[in-house]
């Protein structure tokens, strides 16, 4: 398409050239806009969390045991189930998930903070990220650097027990944004042009994998006692050490899709090029027509 797009331009002089030119600047950046993600730290947002919705990306249980006052709990698991064609936790459909994002008072401008503990969720936030980033989320979305270790290690409040959302009308509007997920058949046709990276474990690696993966543990994405994502400079030097092409788009999946989402998530606050999250994953490579 980016090839196509530039053909717009050449053959033009003057006025007519930089008008084609600034046409294809923008055809560009609406393909491959990104949701505006961040960090944020825990003393930042115990100042400001008035200004955002806080999402526990944790299990029901741990969000109960203690969680950062006010935080809805969502967990990658209840939005997820086996879908008809048998593939194990598949995203409910957009327009599903929309109707579940606006009873929580949730709509698409709504700023947000998402957090989890990077272990026994399997990177629950980093999916929370993807799937929002996915429906085209407008509002800010902004990921704590450290999740609940460094909320709890700076002695910050928690609050234990089932808390209810605060009663709030809302309509999520959905915009999807294709360019962040490839599907089965996308990964068959692909014929190398996407660098595969396998995060899951090195015995679910040695059972099977996609042919051409590199295997990339989802645990090293992350660092230090409260498992910070890694910074643009670590995950590159990662990448050299095994040797994975950014020229080409790079695709993660693990055995769902929500630990390569957490890779995913790392990849894009790290600014690095083309990162797309392989949603079937290994689940529904299993299950491919005609393997």
């Amino acid at each position: 398409m980016q090839q196509t797009l530039k053909q717009l331009i050449q053959g033009r002089t003057g006025v007519s050239r930089l008008f084609a030119a600034l046409l294809v600047s923008v055809l560009l950046s609406s393909v491959s806009m990104a949701a505006d993600l961040g960090l944020i730290d825990a003393a930042s947002l115990k100042g400001n969390t008035a200004k955002y919705v806080i999402l526990d990306g944790r299990s029901r249980a741990d969000w109960e045991a203690g969680h950062i006052p006010g935080a809805i709990q969502f967990f990658w698991d209840s939005y997820t189930r086996t879908d008809a064609n048998g593939v194990k936790y598949s995203s409910f459909p957009p327009q599903e998930l929309a109707i579940a994002l606006a009873a929580l008072g949730i709509d698409e401008k709504t700023p947000l903070v998402v957090y989890g503990d990077a272990d026994k969720s399997w990177g629950s936030e980093g999916y929370d990220v993807w799937l929002f980033s996915w429906l085209g989320h407008k509002g800010p979305i902004r990921l704590l650097n450290g999740g609940i270790q460094a909320w709890r290690n700076q002695n910050l409040p928690l609050n234990k027990g089932a808390e209810k959302p605060a009663a709030k009308k809302a309509r999520y509007q959905v915009d999807l944004k294709s360019n962040f997920i490839v599907s089965t058949e996308d990964v068959q046709r692909s014929n190398g042009a996407y660098t595969l990276v396998d995060v899951r474990s090195t015995f679910e690696w040695i059972k099977g994998k996609i042919p051409g993966a590199i295997h990339i543990p989802w645990e090293d994405f992350y660092t230090g006692k409260d498992r910070h994502p890694l910074s643009a400079t670590e995950l590159k030097k990662l990448f050299a050490k095994h040797g994975v092409d950014t020229g080409k788009p790079v695709v993660y999946y693990c055995l769902g899709g929500v630990r390569s989402a957490y890779a995913w998530t790392v990849h894009q606050l790290a600014g690095l090029p083309d990162a797309r999250n392989y949603k079937g994953s290994w689940a529904a490579w299993e299950k491919r027509a005609g393997q």
